[in-house]
């Protein structure tokens, strides 16, 4: 008899998956663990794998589909056992009591909605009751709304209520306001297309990512402020190095390593840089999680560096490296994602010289290093080329406020400028 494999929980607040390769096909023999699919999820690209040796029978969910936790995507005859009839299920001999069995699973299925779909329907004031769902037991999907949503039908299924069966005579004050025109609501515009147009589908990381920076920038009142920094001593400290390094370790001798190091030890000065918000109240972390963004070309992942601030500027060029090689290969696991608690971004690569990046909420602040410009400068009465650093530093200003932020920031700035030929890496 063949054993149903349902789609794993991949991670935490993950509620589903879009099969986007299937690695196995009906006929071929599966050992225990052995990928089976290629999923992706809003947070991270995974292999599924079996859970039993034996042959795959059947395919149940296509590439292409998306599937909550917990449904049928394939079915496997476990090793050794062949096909056996079942025995016809008990509810033939009572249909009745089994029918309202499953309007009862129905229902309560319903109306157990994932923390996305509440989400989806508190921002864009969908009521739930109202909508219906394609997934198992009629459970709405986030699939469901975003299909509702660009639709632009909200409206109507918002007006889909439930007959009331008495009418009670409303106050005069009520029947006024009822009578009054309602406030106009201006509609979604969709851009028309021309000739020569082209249409893109949103991948499911290019929606996470999209729905992330409105929820954030919504959610958190975003200040900035920014500082220059003189690294002229990185600079040479870097060029003087960085052949001997990539002979040594392998991997190239950037600047990110420094400036993430001054960061994590500027954080321990200021914990409050590195808190979350909590709805009622700020939970300040005790790891220091650095998110780093690395971008693909068509999306942009925060991986992890975890308890950052026990790691030497080596460690932590080693732990990029790797971090940036797993983000391009699609190799990221649910914990190299997870947990981060202050993000550090480095668009100087791309040659920006200021930025006011978003904030990587719930955490409380996010900082970007721009690009290193050589500049005349007056030092000592005297004009000098120097290497000059804009930083970054855009805050949740529910958790912090201008004075310790701007503190904060010039400790890195001071650490970054202290870089000279006889740092040890």
């Amino acid at each position: 008899m063949a054993t149903d494999i349902t789609m794993p929980q991949l991670g935490e607040s993950v509620t589903e998956g879009t099969i986007t390769k299937w690695l196995k096909q009906p006929g071929d023999a599966v050992a225990k663990y052995e990928p089976l699919c290629e999923v992706a999820t809003d947070k991270v690209n995974a292999e599924v794998p079996a859970t039993i040796s034996g042959t795959m029978t059947e395919i149940v969910t296509e590439e292409g589909k998306t599937v909550e936790v917990g449904e049928i995507i394939c079915r496997i005859r476990e090793e050794g056992k062949g096909e056996v009839t079942a025995p016809a299920p008990e509810r033939e001999k009572k249909p009745e009591a089994a029918s309202s069995a499953v309007d009862g699973s129905d229902k309560s299925m319903k109306r157990r909605y994932s923390p996305a779909v509440l989400r989806l329907a508190q921002e864009n004031n969908i009521d739930l009751e109202q909508v219906e769902g394609t997934g198992r037991g009629g459970r709405i999907t986030r699939k469901d709304l975003l299909q509702l949503i660009e639709s632009g039908q909200t409206g109507d299924a918002q007006s889909r209520k439930k007959p009331v069966e008495t009418a009670t005579p409303a106050p005069a004050s009520e029947t006024a306001r009822a009578a009054a025109p309602a406030p106009a609501v201006e509609p979604k515009t969709v851009p028309s297309l021309e000739s020569g147009d082209q249409e893109i589908p949103l991948t499911s990381v290019r929606k996470t990512i999209a729905q992330r920076m409105v929820n954030s920038k919504h959610e958190a009142p975003h200040a900035w402020t920014m500082v220059q920094a003189d690294v002229t001593g990185l600079v040479k400290l870097r060029q003087k190095m960085k052949e001997e390094f990539k002979q040594r370790e392998g991997l190239s001798l950037t600047y990110l390593p420094f400036f993430i190091k001054a960061v994590v030890d500027s954080l321990k000065e200021f914990p409050h840089l590195n808190s979350v918000w909590g709805g009622d109240r700020i939970i300040l972390k005790k790891r220091i999680n650095i998110s780093i963004a690395v971008a693909t070309e068509d999306a942009l992942y925060v991986p992890v560096i975890h308890d950052a601030d026990e790691k030497s500027i080596l460690g932590l060029a080693k732990e990029i490296h790797q971090l940036a090689e797993k983000t391009r290969a699609g190799k990221l696991t649910m914990n190299d994602l997870s947990g981060g608690t202050f993000t550090v971004n480095n668009t100087g690569s791309f040659g920006s010289i200021a930025s006011q990046p978003i904030i990587n909420h719930p955490q409380a602040a996010i900082i970007s290093m721009e690009s290193i410009v050589k500049q005349p400068v007056i030092k000592d009465d005297m004009i000098a080329v120097r290497d000059l650093v804009n930083l970054c530093l855009s805050l949740d200003h529910r958790i912090l406020d201008g004075l310790m932020a701007g503190r904060f920031l010039q400790r890195v700035k001071e650490r970054l400028e202290s870089y000279g030929l006889d740092t040890q890496i």
